[in-house]
């Protein structure tokens, strides 16, 4: 009976060890998740008018946002980040040194530069990609031109680089949040 009454005993206190071992209090505060960022918004702004339109994409959304871009225009964009009415964009500058955005502009040609300022630079020098300059070349080349913007987490290493359609490129790390915006003119 004593030995029943200790087996219970050890399996109570490892069953607690694990529970308390498996906790997921250990995670950085700032580390964002998929499920932490419901909206992504583009304010995308006409250098030449001056004029800013808003694009709002939401997470798990039936429907992309349409981009309207003007060949031959530049375009100054903010991006920003919302957990339902939260903003997220300073969580993100918060800790800088474990995000980067990519872009790629699928069946579009459009040149970017970052022009992020020194709150959303890392200390390796690449800049995250809150604020970007689209140079359009061609809106549309080629059926369903498109935007997929991914949040990139926790990367081992970053290249501002255009690789194909893509601008950036990351070693490692995970997705925090996805977006997929149609571009039209």
């Amino acid at each position: 009976m004593k030995s029943l009454i200790k087996l219970k005993y050890i399996a109570f206190l490892l069953l607690t060890v694990f529970a308390i071992s498996c906790s997921r209090d250990d995670e950085d505060d700032d580390v964002l998740s998929q499920e932490d960022i419901s909206n992504i918004i583009l304010n995308v702004k006409n250098d030449e008018t001056g004029e800013t339109q808003t694009y709002n994409y939401t997470v798990n959304s039936a429907t992309n946002p349409e981009i309207k871009l003007m060949d031959g225009k530049s375009y100054t964009v903010n991006a920003v980040f919302f957990n339902g009415n939260e903003d997220e964009t300073e969580s993100i500058k918060e800790a800088k040194d474990e995000h980067f955005l990519l872009f790629d502009f699928q069946n579009s040609q459009i040149n970017l530069e970052r022009f992020d300022d020194e709150s959303s630079t890392r200390s390796d020098g690449a800049k995250v990609g809150l604020i970007t300059r689209w140079t359009v070349i061609k809106a549309k080349n080629g059926t369903n031109p498109q935007l997929v913007l991914t949040l990139i987490h926790d990367a081992s290493s970053v290249s501002e680089a255009q690789n194909g359609s893509q601008f950036g490129s990351v070693v490692g790390g995970e997705t925090d949040a996805m977006a997929t915006y149609s571009i039209s003119n």
